[in-house]
């Protein structure tokens, strides 16, 4: 009898927790990685489901390539669906978003942080979706965030909007939909 694919699992805490372990068991050196999306709220408390787990590498160009291939080798082991997100590339970055990442745990040799929760609000709200807006509005309630604070950012961010083909009225009328939901 073939089992079902991990991937149309919800990753659990604990789910994620052990991936990133084995990942860490794999690390011959010292590595950051920085998670996005559901997964990383998981981690957070959150109580949406996920079934992959989105990250950044590590913020050394060097170690990225190998990073992904460790991970990559801990994902077909444990049967979990993983993507790497060149986050920069779909939106301006916040201003110090660098100094914000949150710290989830050192698995080994691999420190792992949920990326700046202040990009991962804003690509959110870029995309949309309603269950996108119920993981900001999981943010602001518990605190992680403030609404001042991520709509000064969304502004600053609709500054560049053309630069990364962002369209400001659906931004806009996402920050809008946000506002209802709070």
């Amino acid at each position: 009898m073939e089992l079902p694919s991990r991937s149309t699992c919800h990753l659990s805490d604990a789910d994620i927790r052990a991936f990133l372990a084995r990942v860490g068991e794999l690390c011959e050196h010292p590595t950051n990685l920085y998670l996005l999306g559901g997964s990383a709220l998981i981690l957070l408390g959150s109580p949406r489901p996920t079934v992959d787990l989105d990250y950044v590498g590590s913020d050394l160009p060097a170690q990225r390539g190998e990073l992904e291939q460790l991970v990559q080798r801990a994902a077909v082991e444990m049967q979990i669906e993983v993507e790497a997100i060149p986050f920069q590339d779909f939106l301006p970055l916040p201003s110090e978003s660098e100094r914000r990442h949150v710290q989830i745990g050192q698995f080994g040799k691999l420190t792992v942080y949920v990326f700046d929760l202040y990009s991962i609000a804003l690509s959110k709200i870029e995309r949309g979706f309603e269950s996108d807006l119920e993981d900001v509005v999981f943010l602001l309630q518990h605190k992680r965030i403030e609404l001042q604070r991520l709509i000064q950012l969304a502004q600053a961010m609709l500054t560049r909007a053309p630069e990364f083909a962002l369209d400001a009225q659906q931004i806009h009328a996402h920050l809008n939909a946000l506002e209802r939901m709070i």
